[in-house]
């Protein structure tokens, strides 16, 4: 994705008040059409997006607590920082005094260019530390250490989360060889004091984040250091065990990885395979990161196995090349018997992944993406991708990175490519048009991305992002989103019509970047937003069948030691329990207000949403036929009355409302605090009329009548 994008996604913004009146003086009806069916819904539209992207992966996803855990810095240099989002500041090692006891030794390095060497000299202990580390209390701590040294050299690790002599433990390492040897660590839980309390209070249910981790020797000679791991001992197969509980509700069909503007430029997916204390880290020149290579392909299989998700990976086709991508499609999916089946089988993972979805690169379409070039250049580099890729598997889905005129326009690529700032469909800036009529056969799906801001919009006449409407209302603020669906939809509607290719092999989009900024962290703000946005992926069932929310992690709130589904999460759990897959007609009594402004770019022809203004209704049967659901979003700060009108089906009796209503946008769940949002369950009548809470998402449920 552009920095710019990724940048706004980090960056709180300042609410503001967009709560203008949009009172209903009478009942809406939605009639809704079971005669109407349209394709069903996949459980890919509610995929998730995981990159690299700094410290995203490494700490949000990851149990390990330890930076530079296999010192690709020389102790105590700090590491290169830039201002920008996810970016944590990298706490390193340093030197226990004396510092001139601690070099690097690039001769005898283990996974990186050097290893720390300490020479020790009598009782005094010399080593290395890392502060700042987090622990969860009440919690076991595990890891290892990799070391080498003189058998006169007695090496300890020390454990330590507060001053007093109590708070520590220290693990005696066996004696050392001159081989490098790896030495399991275990460090017992303890209780640990309240943040901002007296020393002499002690809590086992709380946690720290300013633990440090001591290497230290004594005795005569030297020893080496080649890498250490530190995870809390409930980490599920190295993962943090409060991430992988929180996501695995969401039950999100898909993740999409690695993907980002990393993929393109220094990453090679064999650099994270094998033994990860032997995978040399890499600096991450998009983000200003290092990345210690420990989640690579196959950590990202076992991460789709907790989650119950279908893996789709994206390969470097920046600075990467065909032959690459084959290998690693190869190591996924080849049997034991072919070069990289074999190596991934030596790597413990003996049975083929048999992953599908493919894509081939990331954004290659914007001049921001290492290996861009020009349309002609890379049509041909896809077709030599594909070719490669499909040799190693002709049973693999791929996806070809797509940008419709909204995104040329929005990135500015438009401009500086044709001089107009927007991009004409089916013109020389429509990168999608290119590939569907010139490449179609390399590839099964279309990629689209899109980002929204929350307090800006991109002026067309003016070329670039300018501040909103300070009267823009909270329904239109909430528009944004499921307008841009929207003009994707349009701008694939008119590639079905003037594309002749696309009538001979069906081609369907996915989403598999979006996210909307705006919305202060942990709070229900975009979530009506975002709620509208999967109503209009869900009307247009045909084009999208899958997508990738940016990213699974801003479905949480965290922190170092916890995580707990923030509002947006809620959300997302909300649709996937309860709403349906074979998507209904709904018609209604109150259209949406006509666009206004100059179409193109974020402007539709047609404003998204159902004809039941100010709510947006979306209906679909479960997939047995036995329950109808209807979406309900309101993001009116008054109450709506809502009559449904069934044609071509028919209720038995009661049915029931899971709802998201917690009066105010600004209402928030913060990790470690009560949450204010929470999904409330009520009974629901298809026969009456319903009252839609202001500022609310639900979903409603009513038996078929007759069903079995």
């Amino acid at each position: 994705m552009p920095r710019r994008l990724l940048r706004a996604l980090s960056a709180p913004l300042l609410a503001t008040t967009l709560l203008a009146a949009t009172g209903s003086a009478q009942t809406i009806t939605a009639t809704i059409d079971g005669g109407a069916k349209g394709t069903p819904i996949s459980p890919f539209i509610y995929g998730m997006f995981i990159e690299h992207g700094g410290s995203l992966l490494e700490q949000g996803f990851r149990a390990e607590l330890l930076d530079d855990r296999k010192f690709y810095f020389a102790i105590g240099q700090k590491a290169p920082t830039r201002p920008g989002p996810f970016r944590l500041a990298a706490r390193g090692w340093k030197a226990v005094v004396p510092a001139d006891g601690v070099r690097m030794d690039s001769v005898h390095a283990y996974a990186s260019d050097h290893a720390p060497l300490v020479t020790v000299a009598g009782a005094e202990p010399r080593g290395i530390v890392q502060e700042g580390i987090a622990l969860k209390g009440g919690t076991a701590t595990v890891g290892r250490i990799v070391v080498a040294g003189d058998p006169g050299a007695h090496v300890a690790v020390s454990l330590v989360w507060g001053p007093g002599a109590a708070d520590r433990q220290t693990i005696q390492l066996a004696p050392l060889t001159a081989q490098w040897a790896t030495q399991r660590l275990n460090f017992t839980a303890r209780p640990l004091r309240p943040r901002g309390q007296t020393p002499s209070v002690s809590d086992p249910s709380s946690s720290t984040d300013s633990a440090r981790l001591e290497l230290t020797g004594t005795g005569r000679g030297t020893f080496r250091v080649g890498a250490v791991s530190l995870m809390p001992a409930d980490n599920v197969q190295g993962f943090r065990r409060e991430v992988v509980t929180a996501l695995a509700k969401l039950h999100s069909g898909v993740y999409r990885f690695p993907g980002g503007n990393f993929v393109s430029g220094p990453y090679d997916w064999r650099d994270a395979i094998g033994d990860p204390d032997r995978r040399a880290p890499r600096w991450d020149p998009v983000w200003s990161a290092l990345q210690p290579n420990d989640f690579g392909l196959d950590e990202f299989m076992t991460l789709c196995g907790l989650l119950d998700v279908a893996p789709y990976i994206t390969v470097n086709a920046g600075f990467g090349d065909a032959f690459s991508a084959a290998q690693e499609v190869e190591y996924a999916n080849g049997a034991a018997t072919t070069p990289m089946g074999r190596l991934r089988a030596a790597n413990g993972h003996a049975k083929p992944y048999a992953i599908r979805y493919w894509g081939i690169g990331n954004e290659m379409w914007g001049d921001w993406q290492y290996g861009y070039m020009a349309l002609d250049q890379w049509i041909s580099k896809q077709g030599q991708f594909a070719r490669a890729m499909r040799k190693a598997d002709p049973h693999i889905v791929l996806i070809a990175p797509g940008a419709m005129p909204d995104a040329m326009t929005g990135s500015g690529m438009a401009k500086k490519l044709t001089g107009q700032v927007v991009a004409e469909e089916m013109g020389k800036a429509d990168w999608s048009a290119a590939l569907l009529s010139r490449s179609i056969n390399d590839f099964e799906i279309l990629s689209q991305h899109f980002y929204v801001y929350g307090n800006t919009h991109y002026d067309l006449e003016q070329g670039k992002q300018v501040p909103d409407d300070s009267s823009l209302s909270f329904v239109e603020w909430s528009r944004k989103p499921a307008n841009m669906v929207r003009v994707d939809y349009e701008h694939f509607q008119t590639y079905r019509e003037k594309i002749p290719a696309m009538q001979r092999k069906p081609i369907t989009v996915a989403l598999d970047e979006w996210a909307y900024t705006g919305s202060p962290p942990g709070s229900f703000k975009n979530v009506p937003a975002y709620a509208w946005a999967l109503n209009e992926l869900f009307r247009h069932s045909d084009v999208f069948s899958m997508a990738g929310f940016t990213f699974a992690g801003s479905t949480l709130s965290a922190s170092r030691t916890d995580a707990v589904l923030n509002p947006i999460g809620l959300m997302f759990q909300l649709y996937r329990d309860h709403f349906g897959t074979i998507p209904l007609g709904v018609s209604g009594s109150s259209p949406q207000p006509v666009r206004t402004g100059r179409v193109g770019g974020e402007i539709p022809n047609v404003n998204a949403g159902s004809p039941t203004y100010p709510l947006d209704v979306a209906a679909a049967l479960s997939a047995d036929g036995t329950t109808l659901t209807v979406s309900v979003v309101n993001p009116s700060d008054t109450p709506q009355t809502l009559r449904l009108e069934l044609k071509g089906v028919a209720v038995a009796g009661g049915g029931a409302v899971w709802r998201l209503a917690p009066g105010s946008a600004t209402a928030a769940n913060l990790v470690g605090r009560e949450p204010q949002v929470r999904v409330e369950r009520g009974a629901a009548s298809a026969a009456e009329p319903l009252v839609i809470p202001a500022i609310s998402v639900g979903v409603y449920a009513f038996p078929i009548r007759g069903a079995p």
